[in-house]
């Protein structure tokens, strides 16, 4: 993954893969708790504070465009969001007369405490910037729109067993009823902790008054959040191999039963919403009469089945066998992703449901002829004991976004590309699905955002290779989900070891995900050599890169409790490209804002000869399962002063970072 029944708009929980930033201004700092106060309504507000005032009110309103330049937030300019409490209902006057009229107050009867807590929060709240993913399916057949409806139902359960999991849900009822900054917070969030840069750190930064931390579900520790002891301690328990299995939580025997500690399947623990997915997913299949939808049908009946077993072989089977050639959709709900997980152990249960981007059929004929060649060229670059495997993978599929559920829809920022399963004889032998996330990352809001964060930091001569285009964006996507394929994989097993019993699960993931970026920016220069991508497009996706990776040490490699496995990853890219003299810092260098001091240089020419080094030293790193060579490349980069992070984070965090929603026009 590179790094969004019950009510679907079930409050919601995630942690954070990308920083924010406040944009709040004086004024709008205050804390209140009135949603509006006496006052004359504002018949107009720029879109920016429309959408900011809406968050904070906790109403699913986004202003897209002021497309008539009336100043107005008219019905048409409005879209209505998902995941909501009022979504399937929303009254657009009340709602709109409740933006135009809003104003910061000071909450009326509070605690200094309790207002500096509801302070940050709208702080909290400001340091994402709301982007809008809209689709339209108003032309749709009804057989599609029944589709529609059948994902949503089953998001809403996804949401739940997640809200569950993450410990969310058992504080819900917490939340103040009069405070709707909080509500939304705790929404946004996944829980009642701040997520964002400047506020994440301050305990008084918490949707719940007392600052309760949400417990995960998956281990029994009651009252606090498992740490990297006690994770060690599972790997030490004589039933450890059930005990880290990625579809069980861990549970206590009764006291004087041995052993102490005992998995439990999640079709136990989680039945219900469980079973309400499995009936929801059986009646797409029933409801799905295109005769062109037979491999989404086998998917969908496939899935049903596994959220009442547990076994999730035979779903991962029929969704491999899905492809743009035979499906219009990508449907892809199950327990996948183990990073939310404080041990790294647990897949959380996700849905991302989209519409297969036809562009990726034109990629599928570039790249998949050549796959087998990336292999072997890998292989040749590690070495000894090495040998390349047979891939037979799905390289890249362009997808659409509609919606994310669960594990998917985060804070801020999204997963923009993915490799699935991770578990599994689908992902032994090679056949698992890639798929790039078209329409994350490239929408104008957010292309506009990437390029003010990347001026303040690059000199003008370097930023000359940035281009507004998503497909610069998408290729170091695509590489970086292809090479999750190639090499030593995350089931790669070496002398009896797999990665996660050699590294440890936290620095196996970062491993694994840095030898994916690497490869991103590796094989742009070994496919340009075959003409199939251009000197042009190379450049740009390098460029593209250094953004990508500036936002996510702007992040702290070290964030809160959890280490960030992208922010490390990128620091350890970054630095080491600095030490090889490809990328270079000036402190007095004007950046190619004009205003800003202190700026990167990169030298592109130099890339391609430093990638090839920081492949080969990742890829055998994991080859040789070295964890005191992996450690050494933390230390070194990571935790060491070779890469200017204060400065990075100062300049990245002027701006708001995306916080993805969802609309669907049916």
């Amino acid at each position: 993954m590179r790094k969004v029944g019950p009510a679907l708009a079930l409050l919601a929980l995630l942690a954070l893969v990308s920083a924010c930033k406040s944009q709040a201004t004086q004024s709008e700092q205050q804390p209140h708790t009135e949603s509006t106060v006496p006052g004359p309504p504002r018949p107009s507000l720029t879109r920016e504070d429309f959408n900011r005032a809406a968050v904070r009110l906790n109403l699913p309103l986004f202003w897209r465009a002021d497309a008539n330049s009336n100043g107005r937030p008219d019905d048409e300019e409005i879209a209505t969001l998902l995941f909501y409490p009022t979504s399937d209902a929303p009254d657009l006057p009340k709602s709109r007369q409740a933006i135009l009229g809003y104003f910061p107050t000071t909450a009326q009867g509070a605690t200094p405490d309790e207002a500096r807590r509801r302070g940050l929060v709208d702080e909290d709240l400001d340091q994402g910037a709301p982007t809008l993913i809209e689709t339209d399916l108003r032309t749709a057949n009804a057989v599609d729109k029944k589709l529609v409806q059948h994902m949503l139902a089953a998001a809403g359960w996804i949401d739940d067993i997640y809200a569950t999991m993450s410990g969310a849900k058992a504080l819900a009822s917490r939340v103040p009823a009069d405070d709707p900054g909080s509500k939304s917070l705790f929404r946004r969030n996944w829980g009642p902790a701040c997520v964002c840069a400047k506020t994440r750190e301050d305990p008084q930064c918490t949707a719940i008054p007392g600052a309760p931390k949400a417990v995960p579900d998956a281990y029994p520790t009651v009252h606090a959040v498992p740490d990297a002891a006690y994770c060690k301690s599972i790997a030490a328990q004589p039933n450890a191999k059930d005990l880290m299995g990625p579809f069980t939580v861990v549970d206590k025997n009764p006291a004087g039963a041995t052993p102490p500690l005992v998995a439990v399947p999640y079709t136990e623990r989680y039945r219900d919403p469980m079973q309400a997915i499995s009936k929801e997913l059986a009646a797409a299949s029933a409801d799905e009469t295109d005769v062109g939808e037979a491999a989404l049908k086998a998917y969908l009946d496939a899935a049903a089945k596994s959220f009442t077993t547990n076994d999730w072989g035979p779903a991962d089977e029929a969704w491999s066998r899905m492809n743009p050639q035979n499906s219009k959709w990508y449907v892809r709900v199950a327990p996948d992703e183990v990073l939310a997980d404080p041990c790294d152990l647990k897949a959380q249960f996700h849905l991302t449901f989209a519409r297969i981007d036809q562009a990726s059929l034109q990629w599928q004929s570039k790249l998949t002829p050549v796959e087998q060649d990336m292999e072997g060229q890998l292989a040749s670059l590690i070495g000894a004991p090495y040998a390349a495997r047979h891939v037979s993978f799905h390289l890249p599929d362009f997808i659409d976004i509609v919606f994310n559920a669960g594990d998917d829809r985060q804070p801020v920022g999204a997963v923009a590309g993915e490799s699935l399963p991770n578990w599994g004889k689908v992902a032994d032998e090679g056949r698992g699905r890639t798929v790039a996330m078209v329409n994350i990352g490239a929408t104008p809001d957010t292309l506009a955002m990437y390029h003010k964060q990347l001026a303040s930091l690059l000199d003008a001569e370097a930023m000359k290779a940035w281009a507004d285009d998503p497909q610069a964006q998408l290729m170091t996507t695509i590489l970086h989900e292809a090479t999750h394929n190639l090499g030593p994989t995350a089931v790669y097993v070496y002398k009896g070891a797999k990665p996660e019993a050699a590294f440890g699960g936290k620095l196996a993931s970062m491993l694994e995900e840095l030898k994916a970026e690497t490869g991103g920016v590796y094989w742009l220069e070994w496919l340009r050599t075959r003409g199939i991508v251009t000197p042009d497009l190379q450049k740009q996706a390098y460029a593209a890169w250094m953004a990508w990776a500036l936002r996510h040490i702007s992040v702290g490699v070290h964030s809160g409790t959890s280490d960030q496995a992208y922010a490390q990853l990128a620091a350890v890219q970054v630095g080491f490209a600095m030490d090889d003299g490809a990328i270079t810092f000036d402190p007095a260098a004007p950046a190619a804002n004009g205003t800003d001091k202190g700026a990167f240089t990169i030298h592109y020419e130099k890339l391609p000869a430093t990638w090839e080094k920081l492949m080969k030293r990742v890829a055998t790193i994991k080859a040789t399962n070295d964890k005191v060579a992996g450690e050494a490349l933390v230390a070194q980069y990571v935790d060491g002063p070779t890469v200017p992070q204060k400065t990075i984070a100062e300049r990245e965090l002027r701006f708001p970072q995306i916080n993805y929603v969802y609309a669907v026009d049916r």
